[in-house]
């Protein structure tokens, strides 16, 4: 891992632990759940703000003017919103999207549950996805939250990232395997 992304990880793991624990004291893990979930989806939605929080060149005046008027739009906790007002005027609105990583897994072990990120050559039917969640959650131990996505390439099959584990059932990686296998043998 390079340096300044080791350097934003540590920023993000600071500010979401300090949320988390303010939020678990004072009840409202539920709203900083929501706040997370919010905000991740506004990121991943517009590439506009992505870039605003990410340049040097916008001035800290006008990035705290976007994310107050992103907080009040989205509707945020007075919590999430005092954090990012406070990221805003210590310029360390870069690590957003990280931070809002960190405090979706926080969550997520406060509760019991992982995510598993899938990738499947089709879309999966709601009886596919629950049947897998199960068995997922049967080896695991723990509720088992589905994130996935379509990837024909795959020709069939899954991919499955589960922690640290990752389990690689499509075809393209079956025929990688039996061309370097063929590959040893002459």
């Amino acid at each position: 891992m390079s340096e300044p992304a080791s350097i934003s990880l540590g920023i993000a793991a600071r500010y979401a632990s300090a949320l988390f624990d303010l939020a678990k004291e004072s009840g409202a893990l539920q709203a900083l759940e929501s706040d997370a979930t919010a905000l991740s989806e506004t990121l991943a939605a517009s590439a506009e703000l992505r870039d605003v929080i990410a340049s040097p060149v916008v001035s800290r005046d006008d990035q705290g003017r976007v994310i107050a008027a992103i907080a009040a739009k989205l509707g945020l906790s007075m919590l999430m919103s005092n954090t990012l007002a406070l990221m805003s005027d210590k310029r360390r609105l870069f690590v957003l999207p990280q931070l809002v990583t960190q405090l979706a897994d926080m969550i997520a072990e406060e509760k019991g549950e992982m995510t598993a990120e899938v990738t499947a050559a089709r879309a999966l039917s709601a009886a596919q996805s629950n049947k897998l969640a199960e068995t997922l959650k049967a080896r695991v131990g723990k509720t088992v939250k589905l994130k996935t996505t379509v990837d024909e390439s795959l020709i069939g099959g899954l991919v499955v990232k589960l922690g640290s584990t990752m389990i690689d059932t499509s075809v393209k990686a079956k025929l990688a395997a039996l061309q370097n296998a063929m590959k040893e043998v002459g």
